[in-house]
């Protein structure tokens, strides 16, 4: 067991530092993953083709985000079952996990199989892309499995307080995927389903070599699957669908900016897309220690220590500002050559260098939001954190980003963006130290042990 953290004693400045790194790489080569796709797709098959996996990946992304979901609960369980130290509590909503996950990522797989192209015409998929964009969407369904439980067993381990190991799997799926996406695509002249089979393909691989890696190393009580408890399922389920509705609160905002953002037209749009492409990198280690600080929190509110959660929120605070500030001077630097290594239109990049100079500036509030929501999150307060989530988003940075481009025109973009997350990060402040978060107890005791 030397490789899982026990987050209830020790000191917190190192373990904030060794457990986070590796999700911030996991994470790093998770974004990677895509990023070798709609390369090796771009660049051998062409721009009809990559736009079929764009816009495919709208679809995927809104599963994946209710994944994501369903895992912020699990962490929030499982860690604090860890923090009790209660191994029974902890194999029972493992299983109750593993059970409902396979049932629905199955569902989830058939359903989505049958109903690709129709979602597909929902969308508005051009005619022309309709075809392929269904046998892409289609394969990736058939993966739901795998797709599901890799980032399921990923979670398990950081819940008991191991970030290493995850990395490995990541690591594996990455490798599988480069050496796959080439051979399918190219070598079987398979085109753009040769790349959603080298995505399942990768992913179930790196699945089942966890399931494995976990059960021969007794990383994680697992046991023989059994139905759940009634009481179980209601937990999950409370804190799952919140968590999962988290998520699409994200995605729909993001598509509600990107309205504001299409009528400046192409030029705009396509420094948008770069530099939101460049975004998502940026914010890694934000995510990361909002992951990092989640479990840790988790465990500790498990024994309900209130003052070493009190720490690790102020720690991971402090250390998030600090990385994101210094990635923000980067940012401000160098955003231009970063931005043509996506795009070379002379109007696009300067949009893309002028949004991320302004938002640079704002990360580190940004980050704030993550690291306070994820102590939050692990004391189970779920709704607090959807409302939370529906402030930022849909009071804040929507309205702001569209009123700031009425203004200052397209400059305003950006200045609305970096005013919400600042916005937004004093709304998470005030929470976190006035809310009723730290009254909410997961757990009913059975038996009063004294």
């Amino acid at each position: 067991m030397k490789r899982q953290h026990d987050f209830t004693q020790g000191n917190i400045w190192r373990q904030l530092i060794v457990f986070s790194w590796p999700i911030m790489l996991a994470n790093l080569l998770q974004t990677s993953f895509q990023l070798i796709d709609s390369l090796w797709v771009g660049n051998l098959l062409g721009a009809h083709a990559l736009g079929a996996v764009a816009v495919s990946g709208t679809i995927i992304f809104t599963v994946l985000s209710f994944i994501i979901g369903l895992n912020n609960a699990a962490l929030t369980i499982l860690s604090q079952q860890k923090g009790k130290k209660n191994e029974d509590g902890l194999k029972r909503y493992l299983n109750a996990f593993v059970v409902l996950m396979s049932i629905m990522s199955i569902g989830l797989g058939i359903a989505g199989f049958f109903g690709a192209k129709g979602l597909l015409q929902l969308l508005g998929t051009p005619r022309e892309l309709l075809q392929l964009a269904t046998a892409y969407l289609q394969i990736n369904f058939l993966g739901m499995l795998f797709l599901f439980g890799y980032n399921f067993i990923s979670t398990v381990l950081r819940a008991l307080g191991d970030s290493k190991t995850p990395l490995r799997f990541v690591f594996i799926a990455v490798l599988v995927n480069l050496v796959m996406d080439p051979l399918f695509i190219a070598a079987f002249d398979w085109g753009v389903k040769g790349a959603a089979y080298a995505t399942i393909i990768s992913q179930g691989f790196a699945f089942m070599y966890g399931v494995f890696y976990v059960l021969r190393n007794k990383l994680a009580p697992f046991m023989i699957p059994r139905l759940p408890s009634w009481n179980e399922i209601k937990l999950i389920l409370n804190l799952g669908i919140p968590s999962g509705l988290q998520m699409s609160v994200i995605s729909a905002g993001s598509a509600a900016i990107m309205s504001v953002v299409t009528s400046f037209g192409p030029s705009v749009v396509g420094g948008f897309g770069a530099a939101g492409r460049l975004d998502s990198i940026i914010m890694l280690p934000a995510h990361a220690l909002g992951t990092a600080v989640g479990s840790m929190a988790g465990q500790n509110i498990g024994v309900r220590n209130w003052d070493r959660v009190a720490k690790i929120a102020k720690n991971g605070v402090i250390y998030n500002f600090a990385i994101m500030a210094a990635i923000g001077v980067l940012v401000v630097l160098f955003a231009e050559y970063a931005v043509k290594l996506f795009i070379q239109e002379e109007a696009a990049v300067q949009f893309a260098t002028k949004y991320l100079r302004i938002i640079a500036l704002c990360y580190p509030f940004l980050g704030i939001n993550f690291i306070l929501n994820g102590v939050v999150r692990a004391a189970g307060a779920m709704y607090s954190v959807l409302i939370l989530n529906i402030i930022s988003f849909w009071i804040l940075r929507y309205p702001l980003s569209y009123l700031f481009s009425k203004l200052y025109g397209d400059t305003g973009i950006a200045i609305g963006m970096g005013l919400s997350f600042i916005i937004s990060s004093v709304f998470a402040f005030l929470y976190f130290r006035y809310g009723k978060w730290r009254d909410k107890v997961l757990f009913k005791k059975k038996t009063q042990h004294h």
